[in-house]
């Protein structure tokens, strides 16, 4: 096996995540699901602080997690259909893992690394969009780390492989959303 194969592989495993957690602000720019654009903290602080902040909405939460899980189901159907060696390169018997369960768990621990770290910024007394890197890039790995690892038992040279390819990627498309006007951050 190849090492480039092997950053395939794992960028294959995670893309349902690198779509999902670029769905909040695509979400906004073409006003999908305006009723759920609500604070997921309701507005309410700790100390004079926002908990999470205004941008941390329901919308974003609800578009993340059916995303992630709708494109879990898709990637391991394209996986098995084709025979694709992605999924058992990295060591995911793809027949073997329950792909809901796997959908959902993705899912939420996605947003649970994001939400854990906007939580964390807001106590450090940082605003919505100020840099903290390497956090804001890699944010959603770490939740998906806690979520998922239990089931899938992956290797620790896959977590790293994925958290920084992850951290140039994030870096990579959240430059391209601010150039395009969708992100307002370059980071």
């Amino acid at each position: 096996m190849t090492t480039l194969l092997y950053i395939v592989s794992c960028f294959y495993f995670f893309l349902p995540a690198y779509i999902a957690n670029a769905s909040p602000p695509l979400a906004n720019t073409f006003n999908v699901l305006n009723g759920l654009k609500k604070p997921i903290d309701g507005g309410k602080t700790i100390k004079g602080f926002p908990i999470l902040g205004d941008h941390k909405t329901w919308r974003g939460l609800i578009c993340e997690i059916v995303i992630c899980f709708l494109l879990v189901q898709l990637i391991f159907w394209i996986n098995n259909y084709y025979n694709l060696p992605f999924l058992s390169i990295i060591g995911i018997n793809g027949s073997a893992v329950s792909t809901i369960q796997l959908g959902l768990l993705l899912a939420i621990g996605i947003v649970f690394g994001d939400l854990l770290f906007a939580f964390i910024k807001r106590r450090l007394r940082l605003e919505p969009g100020t840099a903290f890197v390497p956090f804001d890039q890699i944010n959603y790995v770490i939740g998906a780390f806690i979520f998922t690892q239990p089931i899938l038992g992956l290797s620790f040279d896959f977590w790293i492989v994925l958290l920084v390819l992850t951290f140039f990627i994030h870096i990579l498309f959240n430059r391209i959303g601010y150039n395009l006007g969708l992100h307002k951050a370059k980071w």
